[in-house]
Order: structure tokens, then sequence, then C-alpha cells
């Protein structure tokens, strides 16, 4: 059984600590990789620039919809899309543990189903702007 006192919280910690770590992997492709090394590294896997440019968009913007509470919900599943979309074309054929040279698809993985739940499981405490449920 779900705790109903406690459960608005847990999905505020799940929404905000999956925000964080959204705008913290689009600074490593800033500040670390840079810009152009980030659209580089996406064309060597075959894919045009655009894809790179709507990666970083779709961090930043769904990090902060996370993070507030702003549809946090809906923010939710283009980011699982996305991890879809790292897991496929990216960390896909490096096996499955992330320690693996090139890192595997059990982080992606995780952050997917974590993404999930936000979205099943509502905006949480102290969202901005909460997402209309059924």
């Amino acid at each position: 059984m779900i705790d109903s006192k406690t459960a608005p919280y847990a999905a505020l910690l799940l929404r905000v600590s999956l925000g964080i770590l959204f705008l913290a992997h689009l600074s490593l492709k800033v500040f670390v990789f840079t810009v152009p090394g980030f659209v580089g590294f996406m064309g060597s896997l075959g894919l045009p620039p655009v894809v790179a440019y709507a990666t970083m968009a779709l961090e930043f913007v769904g990090g902060l919809m996370l993070i507030t509470g702003f549809y946090a919900r809906w923010a939710a599943l283009p980011l699982a899309a996305l991890m879809l979309g790292t897991i496929v074309s990216v960390h896909g054929h490096n096996g499955w543990m992330f320690a693996n040279k090139g890192g595997g698809w059990e982080f992606p993985a995780f952050w997917l189903v974590a993404l999930l739940v936000v979205a099943l499981l509502g905006d949480g405490a102290f969202a901005i702007r909460r997402a209309r449920t059924a």
C-alpha cells in the first residue's frame, strides 16, 4: 500500500533528483566536451547536428521542468524517449554495465524507468504547475 501522506514527497525527491542530473549532464556536454565536441560525437554516430542540439535543449528545458514541477509528469515522457534513444544509439552496443568502455546501458535504463515512474506517479509536492490527471 502506498502511504498517501509521504508519496508526494517521494515524487518530489525523484523528480528534483532527475532534474539536477539532467542539468549536470548538460553541463558536462557544454563545459567539458563543448558544444562542437558533442555535435561532432553525435555526428560520429551518424546522427545529424540537429539531434545534438535537440538533446541539449531537451535536457535543459526538461531538467528545469522536473526541478520546478512545471508539468513534470509530461516533461518526463520526452526525457524517457531521450533515454531510450541514448540506449539504442550510444550505449546499447557497449554492453549492460555502465563501467564498460564507452558506458553500458544500465544507467540510461535506470533513468528511463525513473522517468516513467515520475510520469505515472505524478508531479509530487511543491510543483509550481501540476499536469492534469485523468
